[in-house]
């Protein structure tokens, strides 16, 4: 639950910081080697330089020089930095760290010096509870990341900027856990650094005796950003809650979501299909509480390797119905590789609309929409929902722009037909070129050929123009320019055999292209 706590009530925006200080080193799954310490190096400025070192190795410091390093460990093995796969790696630790919560994010700090700084954001608001706690959902965590030899340090405050400081606090405990409103308290005696300012900033404010977050606090805000720019303030007040900050996650918030951790691994079909049942039970009751049906539905699966298997469920109309969510989850398990055991399921209803209950007895049509959004949700979870569909009107007069593909079941204007102006019962897929004799300027053909087959022309009428919109642009590209924005001249013939064909001239004689001749449909 993300906007309230069991009872309904408002619960504190509460930010989990996991600060991985030798990440890129540690992604990269090396046995340490006595003596032979693992360096990653990258190319700057024609040197090469030592971008993260094996925890635990004295001497060796991000931004040396690989010459230097190797003066110190003449056996050090370097390789070559990887930053683009270290950042997969991290999005990959966060997609399984969404087995605590719906929001989990990678977090880099680009401008930290040498060497880049990794780490994770979990969103925990109200999602505590689910794991006994704070405290207890910050030691299961940390202790399956150390299970990875991944060296962490996990900080929980109410606002981004205090758990990112108090993650990278030197010394201290492995996990601090901030109370709702200590954020000022906690931060006072860190360095200013700490307020995740670029090195020139830090540099600036030491240099004037600004040394901790305590001392900056104690300056005048007009002073500071007068003299050191507006981001000293802005961090102060993102770090102490008085101004708002903004975490690029992954996918936004979902309110409805549910997740079932397991004290053993398991990895059986009936297994996983009675989890999925629990979880619907669960996540339809809180759509139902809030006067909510269920569009999409994702099912997440954390796997004891780390990896994440997920299975999607898209509906043709809101529906709340646990059993009916089930089986359809259920018929997608043969998807999911549980590999060696899965830890924990989780279930979200990522898109929800309003759903009002229908009077059967009063519209008698409440049978009939179920029989048909049953038959539309097999087709479109066994095909994909991009492949079931039906056209409705759109507004447009350039007649391969005036359809659109809408969901089956969607509510859409009805067609109107215009008399005067008759509609081919085939319309190409694309207008294809004729070969055609006619008078000049404005006639209708007298014979074309198309498809190797010449039609001579006994009857006609037109003609009808057709432009397209003025707000496109003819820029779009050459097929749009040559044959779709240029005005058409359409005219319905007959030829000898009494087929009856639409055709139209693009473009007007005199102009910057000669016209040509097109087919576009057939009439019964």
């Amino acid at each position: 639950m993300m906007d309230g706590d069991k009872d309904g009530g408002t619960t504190q925006r509460r930010l989990l910081c996991v600060w991985l200080p030798h990440w890129p080193i540690t992604r990269l799954r090396q046995p340490p080697l006595p003596g032979k310490p693992l360096v990653t190096v990258n190319s700057e400025h024609g040197q090469r330089r030592v971008v993260a070192v094996e925890p635990g190795v004295d001497g060796l410091l991000p931004g040396q020089t690989l010459a230097e390093a190797r003066a110190l460990y003449p056996g050090l093995i370097p390789l070559e930095a990887d930053p683009a796969g270290d950042l997969a790696a991290l999005q990959g630790l966060a997609a399984w760290a969404e087995r605590y919560t719906p929001l989990a994010a990678p977090d880099v700090l680009m401008d930290r010096g040498p060497n880049l700084d990794h780490g994770l954001w979990l969103d925990i608001t109200g999602c505590a509870h689910l794991l006994g706690g704070e405290a207890a959902l910050l030691a299961d965590l940390s202790a399956r990341l150390a299970r990875q030899d991944i060296l962490a340090r996990l900080a929980l405050a109410g606002t981004a900027g205090a758990a990112w400081a108090l993650a990278r606090m030197p010394g201290g405990n492995e996990r601090i856990v901030v109370p709702p409103g200590g954020e000022e308290a906690a931060l006072v005696l860190l360095p200013i650094a700490a307020l995740r300012l670029a090195v020139r900033e830090v540099a600036a404010l030491r240099q004037v005796g600004v040394r901790t977050i305590g001392n900056l606090l104690r300056l005048p805000r007009a002073d500071v950003t007068a003299r050191f720019g507006a981001m000293a303030v802005l961090r102060l007040d993102q770090a102490l809650g008085r101004a708002e900050e903004a975490i690029a996650w992954p996918r936004p918030a979902v309110p409805f979501h549910e997740v079932l951790a397991f004290a053993e691994p398991i990895g059986t079909a009936e297994d996983l299909s009675y989890a999925l049942a629990l979880l619907a039970e669960r996540v339809c009751a809180r759509l139902d509480a809030a006067g909510q049906g269920g569009l999409r539905f994702v099912a997440r699966f954390f796997r004891v390797d780390n990896s994440v298997r997920e299975i999607a469920l898209a509906l043709a109309r809101p529906g709340r119905d646990a059993a009916y969510l089930a089986k359809l989850l259920g018929m997608k398990l043969e998807t999911v590789d549980p590999g060696f055991g899965v830890e924990a399921v989780s279930l979200a209803a990522e898109e929800s609309a309003v759903l009002s209950a229908v009077q059967a007895e009063a519209f008698r049509i409440a049978d009939d929409l179920d029989g048909l959004d049953a038959v539309v949700d097999r087709l479109a979870n066994d095909l994909g929902p991009e492949r079931v569909w039906r056209v409705a009107p759109f507004p447009s007069h350039v007649p391969e722009r005036a359809v659109a593909r809408v969901p089956v079941l969607q509510c859409a204007p009805g067609w109107e037909s215009d008399p005067s102006c008759p509609r081919p019962i085939r319309l190409l897929r694309r207008p294809e070129p004729i070969e055609v004799t006619a008078p000049v300027p404005d006639d209708p053909p007298i014979l074309f050929r198309w498809r190797r087959r010449v039609h001579r022309v006994r009857a006609a009428t037109g003609p009808e123009r057709i432009a397209a919109e003025w707000w496109k642009s003819k820029k779009q590209d050459l097929t749009a320019r040559l044959e779709s924005d240029l005005i058409r001249d359409y005219y319905q013939v007959e030829d000898a055999d009494g087929a009856k064909f639409w055709v139209f001239r693009a473009g007007l004689h005199g102009g910057d292209h000669t016209p040509r001749w097109f087919l576009h449909g057939l009439f019964a």
